[in-house]
């Protein structure tokens, strides 16, 4: 495939999807239900914060938060106006060639039937690559996935090489409308980040760090306002892949390529039945990422600095 070519698919993959995927919920091609599940990046209230500075003091322990073992001290932002949850983007320090892969692993509460039919919304080859190019990681797991993959959970938790962030327990929505995702009020939402972090304890994973990401992107200051006696941060992204369904690896590896700048976030998938082509695209987007002298590093490291 000529190089206008993939930008062309490149372009298709994000213009059917909405411009920018947040999540993953699997199957072949996208429909309504599955654009929904996948999300894409909404504008957030007017206002809502980014915070840019990291917080001092370490996150004081809550239900469902990470627990003794994790990595001491995770960096958090500051709270925002009015206490409300802070967010993270992407690096304050720009100039500094460091860069954060982040990948939603992906499965939403109702999805168990698919599970048992044979869909793998794990990919164990995408997590051996990323070990094998020493890549360090930060996966953003939803508890449902946590649930299904205890064992890989526990591998990818107690590995060094990667952190544990939570992308909800049930992949719902945490503003409305989130494209078509199933609402959660602002209780059900608090629960619903503490049921995550207390599958992941259960699967034994103890690299968990106090970071969220919105499912399908979503939020306004209601959400930041209801996560925020969780003391974690959200975090966003400002590349995104366009793994999501997408079938020619090199397009992926294109759009990751032209989009990261000193400090970017990138937005990929660990669900090989929703984004089949990551593990491919990985092999190409790290060597030349580090040809062009960049270094790749956790979610806590860009926030920490």
């Amino acid at each position: 495939m000529t190089i206008s070519a993939r930008k062309v698919a490149a372009t298709a993959v994000t213009a059917v999807l909405g411009a920018a995927l947040a999540g993953c919920g699997g199957g072949s091609a996208p429909d309504a239900g599955r654009e929904a599940r996948l999300g894409t990046p909404a504008a957030s209230a007017s206002g809502a914060p980014t915070a840019s500075a990291p917080n001092s003091a370490p996150p004081t322990p809550q239900a469902g938060a990470p627990q003794a073992g994790a990595p001491a001290k995770a960096p958090t932002l500051a709270p925002g106006p009015n206490g409300l949850t802070p967010v993270f983007e992407r690096a304050k320090q720009q100039t500094d060639k460091t860069v954060a892969l982040t990948f939603d692993a992906d499965m939403t509460s109702d999805q168990g039937p698919r599970a048992a039919d044979g869909e793998h919304f794990d990919n164990p080859q995408l997590i051996s690559t990323l070990r094998t190019l020493k890549v360090p990681s930060t996966i953003f797991m939803t508890g449902r996935w946590a649930e299904e993959y205890p064992d890989q959970a526990k591998s990818i938790g107690t590995d060094p090489n990667f952190e544990i962030a939570n992308h909800s327990y049930s992949h719902h929505a945490f503003k409305s409308p989130c494209y078509g995702l199933p609402a959660l009020d602002g209780a059900a939402a608090r629960a619903d980040v503490d049921r995550a972090f207390a599958a992941f304890r259960q699967a034994g994973a103890v690299n968990t760090v106090p970071y969220f990401r919105f499912p399908g992107g979503c939020y306004d200051d209601q959400a930041l306002r209801a996560l925020s006696t969780a003391k974690v941060t959200a975090v966003q992204w400002d590349v995104v892949s366009g793994d999501a369904f997408a079938k020619d690896p090199d397009a992926v590896a294109e759009q990751v390529l032209n989009g990261v700048k000193p400090g970017s976030v990138v937005v990929m998938h660990c669900t090989r039945s929703a984004a089949p082509v990551t593990e491919e695209a990985i092999r190409k987007i790290v060597p030349e990422l580090r040809k062009r002298g960049y270094r790749f590093v956790k979610v806590s490291e860009l926030i920490g600095k």
